[in-house]
């Protein structure tokens, strides 16, 4: 029964799982905190699909994926920014359309130049195949983004509650804003070769909801964000194992229940505030 339970722990391709979730989880988890607090949700969902287009031609010009995942996802976050500044359409609006489209070009690239098995991975993730070079690009996208968020995450605080306010305090909030973004493409591309795209966005919202609706205290919420992405990429990944489904939607699946078990007891929380006024 217990060498049963200990299995997984014991085969390689298992023990990649487990150490690529383990070291996504921290940038992941302390974006997810400032896009829930700055309401750039889609902003993660717009990033991670419009770099489709350019991990397509990175494969067409035989460039490494990463180059041109990151390159198209600063494409994306500028061109947004640009578009929201220059135009009477809100934010969300703009980042509908820009991603969207960026999106389309890469579905119609993808088909229109079919290549190996590697793109269908970055699309639906393959956490089970993921190789030495894999953690190593993903540790090193995940340290400096992890670095950097830490470094400055009262700046950011301040730049996502008031910018006006930050502004007035002598920060730099352009670079502030770009940097913010430069770090969420990062960290999509630390997270390629593991969840896909398609399901990063998950992972770059739910912790970061999860702890807000646990507790009113940034700080804490930061440390709570790390710690539920930790837990839910363990947990979906031993129970894929038994399971016989994919780690990457099982740890999905892992948040999902989270975060509504969080809401039932916000909400338990509420009714009894209003019992007792």
């Amino acid at each position: 029964m217990i060498d049963a339970a200990l299995l997984p722990f014991q085969l390689p391709f298992m023990q990649n799982a487990f150490l690529i979730g383990a070291i996504i989880a921290p940038p992941l988890a302390i974006l997810s905190c400032f896009l829930v607090l700055k309401g750039w949700s889609l902003m993660g969902d717009a990033v991670s699909h419009a770099v489709l287009p350019g991990i397509v031609l990175a494969w067409l010009a035989g460039l490494p994926l990463i180059v041109g995942a990151f390159g198209a996802g600063m494409v994306c976050a500028l061109l947004t920014g640009f578009l929201a500044d220059g135009s009477r359409l809100k934010q969300d609006t703009v980042m509908g359309v820009v991603f969207s489209g960026m999106f389309g070009v890469g579905i119609i690239l993808f088909v229109a130049f079919p290549s190996d098995q590697h793109l269908n991975h970055i699309l639906y993730g393959n956490m089970l195949g993921i190789g030495a070079e894999d953690l190593w690009t993903s540790g090193l996208i995940a340290l400096a983004v992890t670095l950097g968020l830490i470094l400055k995450w009262r700046d950011l605080l301040l730049h996502a509650f008031d910018p006006a306010q930050a502004k007035a305090c002598g920060l730099r909030t352009v670079w502030l804003h770009y940097g913010l973004l430069t770090a969420l493409s990062a960290t999509i591309v630390a997270t390629l070769s593991s969840v896909g795209l398609i399901l990063a966005i998950a992972l770059l919202i739910s912790p970061g909801a999860i702890a807000f609706l646990l507790t009113r205290r940034f700080e804490r919420m930061l440390i709570l964000a790390v710690a539920i992405t930790f837990g839910a990429n363990f947990l979906g990944t031993y129970a894929s194992f038994y399971l016989d489904s994919a780690p990457a939607p099982t740890i999905v699946l892992v948040l999902t229940i989270a975060f509504c078990i969080a809401f039932a007891r916000r909400l338990r929380g509420v009714r009894r505030e209003v019992s007792d006024a």
